[in-house]
C-alpha cells in the first residue's frame, strides 16, 4: 500500500509511519475519524503506538520514542511503573475484589493522603474523569450560591460539557477585545445554550477581569481558572491574589482546576505556588496514576450540600412521599471511589514525595539546554512553564502571559520542528506540552538535547542555502 505523498515535514514522516498510516485507515472504518476521542488525533495522521515502558514509547512500525506526551501528563512515573503495579497487584489480592460498589477504606486513606498537599479540600467527592470533576465543581457553585452563570478564562479548558465548551482556542477574528473577550462556542451544539453561554474573562489581565466580574457579579456563582493556563502559562502572583480578593469580595466562588496543574507545578499544585486557597479544587491525571479518576474537593460547607439524606435520594423519588431529591445535590457514579485506582494513585502520590525534586531539576535542566540551542542556532524557542511542565514556544517575546501572545508566536514553526524531531525519537503530539515523569533521567534528557541541536541546526544549515 502506498503512503500518501507529503510537503516538507511530513515525507519523512510517512515514510517512517506507514503501518501508522494503514493502522488509522482501518480505525476510520470502525470510529469516526479512527479515534476514540479528539484529542488523540492530529494532521496527517496520528502515530499508533504498540508498546511502552518508563519513558519510551514503541510504534506498531517499530519506532522508539522518548514520551513526553506521558497520556497528557497523567503518567507522574512513566510507563508500567512497578510502584503502581505492585499497589494495584496487592489492593486486588488483599480485598479478593477489583470494585466493590461500597464503601471501602482505600477511599478514607487516599482522601487523607490528598489533604495532606491540598488543605483547602475539607471534603472532597471522587469522580471517573477530570471533566466529571469540573462538572460536579460547577453543580456545587450554582447550589450552593443559588446563581446560574459561570466565568472561566480565555484560552483555559475545563473539560468537554456545554457549560464550559467556549473560548479555548478561538479564531483571533472571533473573539473579540482582548480584555472583553466573546464567548466563541468551541463544538456544534452549542448554540443552543445562547445566554446561558460562560462569562470569558482575559487571563493576566486584573483591571479588565475586575470590572468584567464587577458587572456580572449578581448572577455568577463562580469563577473557574486553570492557575497555569494550559499546564504553562504560569498566572502571575498579583493577577491570582487580586483574584481571590474580588471573588471573595463579591460572594463568588473561586474554582482551581488542577487537573493538569496537581502534582505537577508543585506537589500542592497552583494553590501551593500562589498561597492562595480556592474555594473548589479539582483534580485528576497525576492522581490515578495512569487510571481514570477525578476528585472535588473544597470547603466543608460547600461538599456537604451533596451529603445524602435518608430520604433525598433521586432513586427514593417516587417511592416515598417524603423525598427530598430536588433539594440534594446529586453526585453518583457506579466508578467513584474505584479502590484499585486509588491503589494506583496512593502508590504515585507516595513516590512524588521522595522524587519530586528530582523531576523538578530534571525538568529546568532540559529547559536551559533547549533555549541555549535555540540561541546557539537562532531559532527563537522559550521554553515556557513551572514544575514538570512546559511548553516550546517560538517567539521572540520576552513573556508569554496568555492565550493571545501564544497565538502570536510561529505555531508553523513550532509544528514543523515537532514533526521533526520524531524523526530522531522525540515524541509529543504537534503543538503540545512537555511532561517529564520520574522515568525521564540523564539518558533521556541527552538523547533530547542531541535531537534538538540536530533538528535546529539542520533548520540554521538550510536558511543558509535559501
Amino acid at each position: 500500500m502506498a503512503i500518501r505523498k507529503f510537503d516538507h515535514p511530513f515525507i519523512e514522516y510517512g515514510k517512517k509511519t506507514e503501518q501508522s498510516y494503514k493502522t488509522m485507515k482501518e480505525a476510520g472504518e470502525h470510529l469516526p475519524g479512527g479515534v476514540t476521542a479528539n484529542i488523540k488525533h492530529f494532521a496527517p495522521y496520528p502515530i499508533v503506538m504498540k508498546k511502552a515502558k518508563g519513558a519510551w514509547v514503541e510504534d506498531v512500525d517499530g519506532n522508539q520514542y522518548v514520551d513526553y506526551l506521558m497520556a497528557y501528563g497523567s503518567l507522574a512515573l512513566g510507563h508500567g511503573s512497578s510502584l503502581v503495579k505492585e499497589a494495584i497487584v496487592q489492593q486486588i489480592d488483599q480485598d479478593g475484589t477489583n470494585l466493590f460498589g461500597t464503601p471501602h477504606q482505600m477511599e478514607v486513606d487516599f482522601a487523607k493522603k490528598v489533604k495532606e498537599h491540598y488543605p483547602s479540600m475539607e471534603k472532597m467527592r471522587f469522580t471517573n474523569s477530570g471533566t466529571e470533576a469540573t462538572l460536579l465543581a460547577v453543580r456545587l457553585a450554582t447550589a450552593y450560591t443559588g446563581k446560574s452563570k459561570i466565568a472561566k478564562f480565555e484560552g483555559h479548558y475545563h473539560g468537554g460539557y456545554n457549560e464550559v465548551l467556549y473560548s479555548i482556542n478561538p479564531p483571533i477574528n472571533e473573539a473579540g477585545q482582548e480584555d472583553r473577550p466573546n464567548p466563541v462556542p468551541e463544538s456544534a451544539g452549542l448554540n443552543s445554550f445562547g445566554d446561558d453561554a460562560p462569562l470569558i474573562l482575559p487571563f493576566n489581565q486584573i483591571e479588565a477581569t475586575e470590572k468584567l466580574i464587577k458587572e456580572h457579579a449578581t448572577e455568577l456563582a463562580a469563577v473557574m481558572i486553570e492557575p497555569v493556563q494550559g499546564g504553562f502559562i504560569p498566572a502571575e502572583h498579583s493577577f491570582i491574589k487580586k483574584l481571590r480578593e474580588i471573588t471573595e469580595r463579591y460572594g463568588i466562588l473561586l474554582i482551581f482546576d488542577e487537573v493538569k496543574t496537581g502534582f505537577r507545578v508543585a506537589l500542592g499544585g497552583g494553590q501551593e505556588r500562589y498561597e492562595v486557597t480556592p474555594d473548589i479544587t479539582t483534580l485528576g491525571k497525576v492522581v490515578g496514576g495512569g487510571f481514570p479518576i477525578g476528585v472535588v474537593g473544597g470547603k466543608d460547607d460547600i461538599l456537604n450540600i451533596s451529603r445524602p439524606k435518608t430520604t433525598g435520594d433521586v432513586f427514593d423519588a417516587g417511592q416515598s412521599k417524603t423525598s427530598t431529591a430536588k433539594d440534594i445535590l446529586f453526585h453518583s457514579g457506579t466508578y467513584n471511589g474505584h479502590p484499585t485506582i486509588l491503589a494506583a494513585g496512593l502508590a504515585t502520590i507516595k513516590h512524588l514525595e521522595k522524587d519530586f525534586h528530582r523531576v523538578i531539576t530534571n525538568t529546568e535542566i532540559l529547559k536551559d539546554k533547549i533555549e541555549e540551542i535555540g540561541e546557539k542556532t537562532g531559532v527563537p524557542l522559550k521554553a515556557v512553564g513551572v514544575g514538570s511542565i512546559f511548553s516550546v514556544v517560538c517567539t521572540q517575546e520576552s513573556k508569554i502571559r496568555h492565550y493571545r501572545d501564544l497565538q502570536r508566536t510561529d505555531l508553523n514553526l513550532r509544528k514543523e520542528i515537532d514533526f521533526e524531531l520524531l524523526q530522531e525519537g522525540i515524541y509529543t503530539k504537534p503543538l503540545n506540552r512537555y511532561s517529564v515523569s520520574t522515568a525521564h533521567g540523564q539518558k533521556e534528557i541527552d538523547k533530547t538535547v542531541d535531537a534538538y541541536e540536530k533538528v535546529l541546526k539542520q533548520r540554521m544549515r538550510r536558511r543558509g542555502m535559501s
